[in-house]
């Protein structure tokens, strides 16, 4: 490859030039899906490094907002494309003068704050891996993704430096916000306390006065990893989720096209640091289309008052997870003057009754689509298509999905949603990072397993029945908890539901729900009485909830229900008061 062809100083305009075809192309064909999928192709160039050839080409001398966070108390922050190009050079600059290299992984534990994105460019600048993790994280969870993760460096806030107390290795410490608080005593580069005014963590804010032109060393591989995901953890030990410098980048090119992302938009997008989805639409998404990345930071959610920030920023699109979404039907959803034009959500499935709620409110549908950490969006409703209740749509341009026959393993109309491996995506990850076991398992036979059932329609719309693992028989007959909850939402007493089997003498397993009232509603017979009866009017005989319990829902630190404990817990009879059907007729 020539220096034309790299660049002068390790940038690749060729793939500046690549990348920027298969976006444009997409733009075209915002709203014509047959189009995009017929005419998109993946950018596969050799070397790609999307903070130096993309972020920078279209930050340089770009004054318009790049991002835009507002605080709790009013305060807010704005910085424009070339503010975050010049930053993030000087973060970059500084950094490897604290020994920061190429492959070094660190830990990034920050919340959502301007340093948080100046390092993703910035570690993404000098070629390190970052792994990413929420600050609801405890030692213990540190520890794991430390060891796991072989990190060398941790960038974290000030307050949460005494987590690291006890999570040993041999790393560098660096505190943001350490300028503008009493350090107290800290931990030594060892782990051990050592009393002293720093507690050994450099100090972040030191960055700002490094040079501010940075210099990349050398070309990047786009097969060099770039991120690595611990997993949320619903079923088992967290995964190790390995991106690279393509996957992630390049691959959400499709989450873009199906958020509807166009420049100059002014996009939200829920979601706690630390976990894909925010890379998903709080960096890559809206970046690749040279929209606005807009926070609005709280301790408590408010449904009044994201609402009056919505209206206040001009925001054009709007992600929310289905948690949020069943908070804000909750709520006066008139109080939004202006609604978004884009609406989107992710994480889980949203149930049709919460999608029809803000349609009659807002006169926009919500557009669900289908992903995880391990991929970019896969099957999406995509902008100006038809959307048909319950489905999440269509593979987006890019993606070839199959479901595949849990007994033959062949392409069926119902089975695992998988993709294949002959037209390998972009944007999948490259496996399981020191689990060679798993990440066989996960692509074997030619294909890329999800562990997410879903089922196909004449018209290759693709409905959501559940994981794997969360779907069981009732009575000989397969039940979907997707299905039973999106029932019971349906009754205004229900905030949230799970559905899990329960042990039966007869049917070998009934559906049990365990369900969160709305303000408002009262757990007890009578409540419970009024569910059953909506359960017989809305569900098949053998699909009606035989059992209830009222009860706070198990989540991961990401906001995913955790069924897996509502099933072992349900199976060992331990909880609360249960409610059976047949004792309310």
């Amino acid at each position: 490859m020539t220096e034309t062809e790299i660049g002068a100083a390790g940038r690749s305009p060729a793939a500046t030039k690549e990348f920027r075809a298969a976006r444009d192309l997409l733009l075209r064909h915002r709203e014509d899906y047959g189009a995009a999928r017929a005419d998109f192709a993946w950018p596969r160039p050799a070397r790609f490094n999307w903070a130096l050839d993309w972020f920078d080409v279209i930050a340089r001398d770009n004054d318009r907002t790049a991002l835009h966070i507002v605080e709790e108390d009013g305060s807010e922050l704005r910085r424009s494309f070339d503010e975050m190009r010049r930053r993030s050079d000087r973060a970059a600059n500084w950094l490897a003068a604290q020994g920061v290299r190429a492959g070094d992984r660190i830990v990034v534990m920050l919340g959502n704050q301007c340093e948080l994105w100046e390092t993703a460019l910035a570690a993404m600048k000098l070629r390190a891996v970052v792994i990413p993790a929420t600050p609801l994280l405890g030692p213990a969870d540190l520890a794991d993704r430390v060891g796991r993760g072989g990190a060398r460096h941790v960038i974290v806030r000030a307050q949460d430096r005494e987590k690291f107390a006890a999570v040993p290795g041999d790393y560098t410490r660096i505190a943001v916000g350490a300028a503008d608080t009493d350090t107290g005593t800290g931990t030594d580069a060892a782990g051990g306390a050592d009393g002293g005014a720093d507690g050994g963590w450099l100090t972040y804010e030191d960055a700002y006065a490094a040079p501010e032109t940075f210099e990349p060393t050398g070309p990047t591989p786009a097969d060099a990893s770039l991120m690595l995901y611990f997993t949320s953890g619903t079923t088992a030990r967290p995964k190790l989720v390995e991106h690279t410098h393509a996957s992630y980048p390049i691959g959400h090119l499709a989450t873009m096209y199906w958020i509807g992302l166009r420049p100059g938009d002014v996009h939200l997008n829920i979601s706690s640091p630390g976990w894909a989805k925010h890379a998903w639409s709080n960096l890559f998404a809206p970046w690749n289309a040279e929209a606005t990345v807009f926070i609005h930071n709280y301790s408590r959610f408010d449904a009044a008052r994201l609402m009056a920030e919505m209206d206040r920023a001009r925001v054009t699109s709007f992600c929310a997870p289905p948690t949020v979404w069943r908070m804000l039907i909750q709520a006066d959803l008139s109080a939004l003057a202006a609604p978004p034009r884009e609406i989107v959500a992710a994480g889980e499935p949203l149930n049709p009754e919460i999608i029809e709620q803000v349609r009659q409110s807002w006169g926009v549908t919500i557009r669900d689509g289908f992903g995880q950490t391990e991929t970019a969006v896969q099957v999406a409703n995509t902008p100006g298509q038809p959307v048909k209740a319950g489905s999440m749509g269509r593979p987006t341009p890019g993606y070839d999905v199959v479901l595949l026959d849990p007994v033959s393993g062949e392409p069926a109309d119902e089975g695992e949603i998988a993709l294949d491996l002959s037209a390998r995506p972009v944007g999948l990850m490259t496996g399981y990072r020191g689990d060679a076991a798993r990440t066989a398992e996960a692509m074997a036979g030619g294909y890329y397993r999800t562990g997410d059932i879903g089922s196909r329609d004449g018209d290759g719309w693709i409905t959501y029945v559940g994981r794997a693992d969360d779907v069981f028989k009732a009575s000989d007959y397969k039940i979907s908890p997707f299905e039973l909850e999106s029932a019971l939402l349906e009754h205004e007493a229900v905030a949230e539901a799970a559905v899990v089997p329960a042990p039966d003498p007869l049917r070998l397993a009934v559906p049990k729900a365990y369900v969160v009232l709305a303000a408002g509603w009262e757990p007890g017979p009578e409540t419970a009485k009024l569910l059953f009866e909506h359960s017989r009017e809305v569900l098949a005989p053998y699909k009606r909830i035989r059992r209830l319990e009222f009860a706070d829902l198990p989540k991961t630190v990401s906001g995913k229900i955790r069924r897996i404990e509502l099933r072992e817990r349900t199976a060992q009879g331990d909880g609360g008061a249960e409610y059976r059907e047949e004792n309310h007729r």
